[in-house]
């Protein structure tokens, strides 16, 4: 009986040792993608200054951080929470190592968050977030946006999901546009939010949405097919410019989002791209592009992967401009959600060797034997248990790929048997335990 409650805090997510190779396996694949493309890894504390958090943000996201109570006496007590994302923490990280970085800037950030929200099947309070960003001084040209995009299809591709990915894709000018040319600017947040939230209502509640912020029959008619375009680049390009919208934000966002698909059929990505007007994005600091990458076989999940290009990162903290445009991808809940429609990858989680010493006696030469192999690169194990060699031999198969048994015999021969589980297939080594390790297993 337990002497006290050991389950997890709700919202925390908690693996047995199989399920977490599998976990870690996919943050590696996509730690590698990142640096594949030419992202440079940062680490920025868990902890921040409290009032260094919600300098863009309140109301909400004051709820929702977990505050840091010191109980050090002799400390200061200053105001800390830990973070809610990376956003924040890259920007103050900009602003305080600007001197000594190169820019355009391209990093990436992965490491826990923590947000104090109501926890829920898929959404957790402690998560990994996997974030790439490119961070330019004054200006940062269009092109970096399909560098964000292509980074984030190509990791998801390493995945092997056996399932399409595709990435949604827009640009907040042309909707802005649009809504300049209808006179209908200030009302644009609320109607940002409707079409935001319009695939989780039916076409009618968005129709009557629209109808209760006061906007006449017409507007809203050219709103709903406005949103209802979505395609391929030429398809959607064309239909946009044959709306004669006369607006220059309008026709600036139309020519950035033709430029960035552009970029991304070069790329060789046009099967897994298409322009939607549906995407803009909750978040109020893009100002550009946005994305959001869905797995179309499986659009009951929800988003798995979104960002954009915001026009100032450090706009709360600095008067220098620094635009970025930079894209996550939520690892908790993307492994929770891929584990539910059985798409999560099976990875190797098996150990390379397990040395099985007979008795106490061959210690000594397992570690010795052990110790060359992983001069191999092997992860290797040795089995110190006080039990039958027989149920030694059974616990190695469940946790190794292939076992070698060490007792008098193979010490005295200096001939070690590697058994592979699988196959049944027995390797003969001669080795010296003594040997130089480079002459170990050597051709």
């Amino acid at each position: 009986m337990k002497k006290i409650n050991t389950s997890p805090i709700s919202g925390t997510q908690e693996l047995l040792p199989k399920v977490q190779a599998n976990f870690d396996s996919l943050k590696t694949k996509i730690e590698d993608s990142y640096k594949q493309h030419g992202y440079y890894k940062i680490e920025t504390p868990t902890i921040e200054r409290t009032d260094v958090l919600l300098a863009k943000a309140g109301g909400e996201t004051e709820k929702q951080i977990y505050k840091v109570i010191k109980t050090a006496e002799s400390e200061a007590s200053a105001d800390q929470a830990l973070r809610f994302d990376h956003t924040v923490p890259i920007a103050r990280y900009i602003v305080e190592h600007e001197n000594d970085l190169i820019f355009p800037l391209k990093v990436s950030q992965i490491g826990l968050n923590f947000r104090g929200e109501r926890a829920q099947k898929g959404r957790f309070r402690e998560f990994y977030q996997c974030d790439i960003d490119i961070i330019g001084r004054d200006s940062l040209p269009l092109a970096y946006d399909a560098d964000v995009i292509s980074t984030l299809l190509d990791t998801f591709n390493s995945f092997e999901l056996n399932t399409p990915i595709l990435a949604r894709i827009n640009n907040r000018k042309i909707l802005s546009g649009l809504l300049e040319a209808l006179n209908l600017q200030e009302k644009s947040q609320e109607i940002y939010s409707i079409i935001d939230h319009a695939e989780k209502v039916t076409p009618e509640q968005t129709k009557v949405s629209l109808e209760e912020l006061g906007l006449d029959k017409e507007d809203v008619k050219k709103i709903l097919a406005f949103i209802e375009l979505h395609g391929e680049r030429s398809f959607v390009i064309k239909n946009l410019s044959n709306l004669e919208i006369s607006n220059e934000t309008f026709t600036s966002g139309v020519a950035e989002l033709d430029q960035v698909l552009y970029l991304l059929e070069s790329a060789g990505l046009q099967e897994q791209i298409e322009a939607d007007m549906k995407i803009v994005r909750g978040l109020d600091y893009y100002t550009g592009t946005v994305f959001e990458f869905i797995l179309p076989e499986h659009k009951n999940i929800g988003s798995v992967c979104g960002g954009g290009r915001y026009e100032n990162l450090t706009k709360h903290f600095s008067d220098k401009a620094f635009p970025g445009v930079g894209g996550s991808i939520g690892l908790t809940r993307l492994f929770y959600v891929l584990n539910e429609v059985n798409l999560l990858p099976q990875f190797n989680e098996l150990i390379d060797y397990a040395i099985i010493p007979v008795s106490e006696h061959e210690f000594d030469e397992a570690i010795k034997v052990a110790q060359k192999i992983r001069h191999k690169k092997n992860s290797t194990t040795i089995i110190f248990t006080d039990k039958k060699l027989g149920d030694k031999i059974s616990y190695a198969t469940k946790i190794a790929k292939n076992g070698i048994v060490i007792g008098e015999a193979e010490i005295e021969s200096k001939t070690l048997q590697a058994k592979n589980f699988e196959t049944g297939e027995t390797t003969e080594i001669n080795v010296e335990v003594e040997s130089n390790p480079e002459d170990f297993w050597a051709d």
